[in-house]
């Protein structure tokens, strides 16, 4: 079935194509065997004895012209979304005829260096998880067709030793994509990092990134007034989008990744001293500043210290002891009671 629909759908991409006058429906019907097989000629077409009978008396009449209207309209709207511009002419006498105009299905000159060309096989790979994976897809077939080389004539192909994935194993992704794509309003439950029951938000989306294999959202918290990133990772349940006007405007650049960091304490506007299990800790180790060994299976590291550093320390539980500053410290604590609280 899937090779017939393709082939059908070849045939008839090639008729409008290769017609330099607008053909109507019936001419088209006859044209192509697909349709000729299924419905017939139609009523009134005259193609040769019992070819035309009357409606419904042999599933040529007006039954199976219902039928070829529906697969005609079918096939149409799926070429248009594989890219072909079709145009629609009435003639003078009232009737409605179709073709593909060659310039206007023929791509531009296209000129990507290795460089660009690089990053867009690259972005294919990326959407494997998600439904960009098909657009990407398709994307890249047309641009192979007009001879840029892509990711499958890299000649390193295969052979490197790591690939890249951007994982979408969120339900909240798609939604939140779509809703962020169409502008509108979406509703979900979240929970914080330090709350023990999420609560309700009402977001206006702008734009998702992925930042360290976490997803997150950025946009405009309507309960709170004000712009706001959230992880999708925390979000529970489903989320619901709503066809509301957005009550805020949306930047020309949303700095996702910028504020992510700042949460996350990679904005560092100074410095903590720490005792890490040995052992343990391996990416605060990495970012040490300083590091000496206490003895005991204790080291003391010195690292940089921004906001939202407190959440992070708390992942490592017993096996991190914040020395200074006080206020990292008694955050830590805070953190680590309302976990044990639940």
């Amino acid at each position: 079935m899937a090779i017939a629909k393709a082939e059908r759908l070849m045939n008839l991409a090639l008729c409008l194509l290769g017609t330099r006058r607008p053909l109507s429906k019936r001419e088209l019907r006859t044209s192509i065997e697909a349709y000729l097989e299924a419905f017939g000629p139609g009523h009134g077409a005259g193609f040769g004895p019992g070819r035309g009978a009357a409606p419904g008396a042999d599933g040529t009449g007006s039954g199976s012209d219902d039928a070829f209207n529906r697969m005609f309209e079918r096939d149409k709207d799926d070429l248009r979304e594989l890219g072909l511009i079709i145009e629609t002419v009435e003639s003078v006498d009232g009737e409605t005829g179709y073709l593909a105009r060659r310039d206007s299905n023929r791509l531009p000159p296209i000129t990507l260096d290795v460089e660009e060309a690089a990053a867009l096989g690259l972005a294919a790979k990326v959407w494997q998880q998600a439904r960009l994976a098909g657009a990407a897809s398709g994307a890249l077939q047309k641009l192979r067709a007009a001879g840029m080389p892509l990711a499958e004539d890299d000649p390193y192909e295969g052979r490197m030793a790591l690939e890249p994935r951007i994982p979408v194993h969120e339900a909240a992704f798609e939604p939140l994509m779509l809703a962020a794509r169409d502008r509108r309003t979406v509703t979900f439950d979240y929970r914080k990092a330090n709350a023990a029951r999420p609560e309700q938000r009402h977001v206006e989306p702008w734009a998702l990134e992925c930042w360290r294999g976490h997803w997150y959202l950025a946009g405009w918290d309507r309960d709170r007034g004000a712009e706001r990133v959230f992880r999708l990772s925390r979000i529970t349940g489903r989320v619901r989008s709503k066809a509301m006007a957005f009550t805020a405007e949306v930047p020309d650049h949303v700095t996702v990744r910028e504020t992510v960091e700042s949460w996350a304490g990679e904005t560092a506007t100074g410095t903590a001293r720490i005792k890490v299990r040995a052992g343990h800790g391996y990416p605060l180790r990495a970012r040490a500043l300083s590091a000496r060994d206490l003895g005991d299976g204790w080291d003391e590291l010195e690292i940089p210290y921004g906001h939202g550093l407190d959440a992070w320390l708390v992942e490592y539980g017993a096996d991190v002891i914040v020395l200074e500053p006080a206020e990292l410290r008694a955050e830590v604590i805070d953190r680590l009671r309302a976990v044990a609280k639940g």
